[in-house]
C-alpha cells in the first residue's frame, strides 16, 4: 500500500489482507492498520503534564480501494500525536478532541493514471513529517512539525507528468471548518535516488475560530495564528541504501491580532535533517536534528508561535528501530533546548525551564 505514506524505517505489510466486495460495486478492498503502544519519561514536564506516560499511540484500521475510476480511503480508531516541545496528550483525549475516531476519510476519482481528484478529510500536503507515529522515522514529530497543519477537510487534485508530481488543494487549513486555505506541492523525481519537493500554502481570508480557546487539543488542531498565516517548505530526499536523508527548510508568516495582544505578526525560519541508516532488513537507526527561530519580541508586541515572541530552539532525536515482519519495537532519546524564551511559555511547571529531555519506547504491529 502506498497510502498512508511511510518514510521508513518502518515498512508496511507487503501482503495486506484483502477481500472482494460481495456486491460487486468496489472490487478488491484492502484492510490494513496499526496497533501500537508507547511509554514516555521526560524532564521538566510542562504545566499540567506528567513525568511518565504509558499510552496507546495507534489503534487504527484502514480500509481502501486503490484501483479503478472510483477509489476511497477510510482510517478509523484511536491515536496520539507525541511531538517535541509540547505536552503529551493521551490518545483518548486526542482522538475525541481533535479529528474524531475517523481522522482521515476521502473519496477519489481517477479517470486516468495521471490525474485524480479527491475530497473529504485529507492528509496535509505540508511538511516532511506525517501525522501518525508509525508513518515517521521518529516516534515524536519535531519542532518544525508544530507549525504545520495535520489534517484538513477539502478537495485536492493530483497530476503526474513524467518525473513531476503536482497537487493542489482548497481546504480548511488547520481543521478550522472555514474553507479559505490553498495549498500545493510540486515533487520532482530527479532520478531513482534524488527527489526535490516545493510545498506552500496559506489562508487567503481570515478565520477567528479558536482565537479564545485554551484547550490544548483544540489549540493543537486549530492554532489561531498559524491558521491565519502562510507556510512554505523546500524538501530534498536522498534514498540510496543503506541511507535515507531528508533535509528541509521551513518558512512561516503569521499576522497580528490586537485583541490577543499581538500588535505585530511574526515569522519563523527553520531547518531540519532527518536521516535513517539501515544495518539490515530488521535493524535501523534514525535521527533528526533541527533548528527553528521566530522573529520579534515581547516588548515589540509580536505574535507568539514558539516559546515566546522572538524565541528559538533546537533539538536532537535518535531512534533505533527493530522490525520483524509486521512486528516492531523502537526506542527514542530526544533533547530540546529553547533560548530567548518568555517565562511561562517554555518548559517546567512554571514555564521557565529552557530544556527538556525525553526517553520513549514504542512497539506493536503494522498489519
Amino acid at each position: 500500500m502506498t497510502t498512508p505514506s511511510l518514510t521508513g524505517p518502518l515498512v508496511a505489510n507487503p501482503n495486506p489482507y484483502s477481500f472482494d466486495d460481495p456486491f460487486g460495486l468496489f472490487g478488491k478492498i484492502y484492510v490494513t492498520g496499526a496497533i501500537t503502544g508507547l511509554g514516555l519519561a521526560q524532564s521538566n514536564p510542562i504545566f499540567a503534564d506528567h513525568t511518565f506516560h504509558p499510552d496507546v499511540s495507534n489503534a487504527q484500521v484502514i480500509a481502501q480501494k486503490t484501483d479503478g475510476l472510483f477509489q476511497f480511503y477510510v482510517q478509523a480508531g484511536m491515536y496520539s500525536f507525541p511531538a517535541l516541545g509540547t505536552p503529551y496528550v493521551s490518545a483518548w483525549r486526542t482522538t475525541g478532541d481533535t479529528f474524531t475516531p475517523v481522522p482521515v476519510a476521502y473519496a477519489k476519482l481517477a479517470p486516468t493514471d495521471e490525474f485524480s481528484i479527491q475530497a473529504g478529510k485529507l492528509f496535509t500536503l505540508i511538511g516532511a513529517e506525517y501525522a501518525f507515529t508509525f508513518q515517521n522515522m521518529n516516534i515524536e514529530r519535531g519542532l518544525l512539525w508544530g507549525q504545520e497543519p495535520i489534517i484538513s477537510r477539502g478537495i485536492q487534485a493530483n497530476y503526474t507528468l513524467g518525473p513531476l508530481a503536482l497537487s493542489a488543494s482548497l481546504n480548511d487549513g488547520f481543521y478550522s471548518d472555514s474553507y479559505n486555505w490553498l495549498t500545493g506541492s510540486a515533487a520532482w523525481t530527479i532520478d531513482k535516488v534524488n527527489t526535490l519537493t516545493v510545498v506552500g500554502g496559506g489562508n487567503f481570508d481570515h478565520t477567528d475560530k479558536n482565537a479564545f480557546s485554551e484547550t490544548l487539543p483544540v489549540v493543537v488542531k486549530t492554532p489561531f495564528f498559524q491558521n491565519n498565516g502562510d507556510i512554505f517548505n523546500l524538501i530534498y530526499t536522498y534514498n540510496l541504501a543503506p541511507w535515507t536523508i531528508t533535509p528541509y527548510f521551513q518558512y512561516t508568516h503569521v499576522p497580528n491580532n490586537v485583541f490577543l495582544g499581538a500588535t505585530r505578526g511574526a515569522e519563523t525560519y527553520g531547518g531540519a535533517i532527518l536521516a535513517n541508516y539501515s544495518f539490515n532488513d530488521n535493524v535501523n537507526l534514525a535521527g533528526r536534528a533541527e533548528y527553528i527561530a521566530s522573529t520579534g519580541s515581547l516588548a515589540g508586541g509580536n505574535a507568539n508561535v514558539l516559546f515566546g515572541p522572538g524565541s528559538n530552539a533546537w533539538s536532537l532525536t535518535v531512534t533505533p528501530t527493530y522490525q520483524d515482519g509486521i512486528w516492531f519495537v523502537r526506542e527514542e532519546v530526544s533533547y530540546v533546548r529553547a533560548d530567548s524564551i518568555t517565562p511561562g511559555f517554555a518548559f517546567g511547571k512554571s514555564g521557565g525551564a529552557r530544556s527538556q529531555a525525553r526517553v520513549m519506547i514504542e512497539g506493536g504491529i503494522i498489519f
